[in-house]
């Protein structure tokens, strides 16, 4: 019933834009790092830093960025980011047909559009609130998210053929031109954006851009969800070179297997997505919250699993789709808490807060799994970070945070 459910032309829009942004990004997937290794000829070191250092890099820039997106009209900063997405993937496949494309060249291509993308899911996060209604929030994340589990089912697989067929540069060719398409669907959403509140006040106000932090901590149910998730988000995506690393080398996983080992449980997104509105409507926020949130940090130990042959495939398979399942369940009701419990004169901040923590989480823990790997072997990696994702759920609020003052309080913002 969620999927059917109208949230009017302009949504219709925005989502538009958000799929053709998440479709290109999905045949792009891991664009960069392959073609560091096939044009840049670049080793393992160079590889982990663009993996690493460019996220980081990214989420370091963004910071100041927080307080600018904050105080302007959401729209015109999401069009720029896309176009700035755009023109910084489209340099890569015009380097190459001059033969200019170094490595350099890729790490800031990679921070640009990481910073790129935390401006822009800041501001679309504080437009989307002010959009749709707060009972559509969840409706609207949930299709948010259920786009971008499907984008990264198909989206890969369709690349790797286009690569074999057009060149190692052809996905991040369609990447950009999916930006452009995207800045052009948010263009299209026509209507008039209020003007940001107190704007002159924010920007002349020294300590601005810490806002978003300050609000996180001091909200005890979003302190609990905050500090969980860059834990949970950093701890499963450190993982991903382990696993390469493991099933390519160490097994002798082909590499169609190894995209096959990770597509085929992104159908789990379509799941947890689809279900979000009535689980949550028949259990409550609060428990969905706690119950996914668990669930989804449990699943992760059962990679050390994994050996060779189908039997190997079929274990990586099912810890994924576990584990995707219950993030694509959490993921919708938590922005829409985030965005419940926000007031609008802080949304773009405390979103940009919350990216540059996962972002920075993402980036420190996939690099000290990696130099624990190399130290030991990448299983020995993938057991610590399977046993301290289980603590996670010790870090979920305990149970609801909002009692009656506070909970109108929130729901005049």
């Amino acid at each position: 019933m969620a999927g059917r459910r109208r949230l009017g032309r302009r949504f219709g829009w925005l989502w538009a834009a958000y799929a053709v942004s998440a479709y290109g990004s999905g045949l792009g997937f891991g664009a960069l790092p392959l073609i560091a290794v096939l044009v840049v000829h670049a080793g393992p070191a160079e590889v982990s830093a663009l993996s690493a250092v460019g996220p980081a890099v990214g989420a370091l820039l963004a910071v100041p960025l927080a307080p600018w997106v904050e105080f302007r009209r959401k729209r015109p900063v999401m069009i720029g980011m896309d176009l700035v997405r755009c023109a910084a993937m489209a340099t890569v496949p015009v380097a190459y047909a001059f033969g200019r494309l170094g490595f350099v060249h890729l790490l800031v291509v990679s921070a640009v559009v990481a910073t790129a993308k935390i401006a822009f899911s800041a501001a679309s996060g504080a437009y989307l609130k002010a959009l749709v209604r707060p009972d559509d929030l969840l409706v609207a994340n949930a299709r948010f998210e259920s786009t971008n589990w499907s984008s990264i089912a198909v989206g890969p697989p369709l690349g790797g053929a286009a690569i074999g067929v057009f060149g190692p540069v052809a996905t991040v060719l369609a990447d950009a031109l999916s930006y452009l398409l995207s800045a052009l669907g948010i263009a299209a959403i026509g209507g008039k954006e209020e003007a940001p509140p107190a704007a002159g006040e924010g920007r002349a106000r020294a300590g601005a851009w810490l806002d978003g932090w300050r609000h996180i901590m001091r909200h005890p149910g979003l302190r609990a969800l905050y500090l969980n998730t860059v834990l949970v988000s950093g701890l499963i995506m450190a993982t991903e070179p382990l696993l390469a690393v493991l099933m390519l080398r160490g097994l002798g996983f082909s590499p169609w297997q190894y995209g096959l080992a990770f597509a085929v449980p992104c159908v789990g997104g379509l799941i947890g997505s689809r279900l979000a509105r009535p689980v949550v409507a028949r259990y409550g926020q609060d428990a969905v919250l706690r119950t996914a949130g668990a669930l989804r940090a449990v699943w992760l130990i059962g990679l050390v699993l994994v050996g060779p042959g189908v039997v190997g495939l079929v274990t990586v398979m099912a810890v994924e789709l576990a584990i995707i399942v219950n993030m694509s369940l959490f993921a919708p009701v938590l922005a829409t808490y985030r965005l419940a419990h926000t007031p609008g004169h802080l949304v773009a901040r405390t979103l940009s807060a919350w990216s540059i923590g996962q972002q920075a989480s993402i980036a420190v823990l996939t690099a000290l799994a990696g130099l624990l790997a190399d130290v030991t072997s990448p299983r020995t990696a993938l057991v610590a970070a399977g046993l301290l994702v289980l603590a996670t759920p010790l870090l979920l609020p305990r149970r609801e945070r909002t009692p009656g003052r506070e909970r109108a309080a929130v729901a005049r913002r």
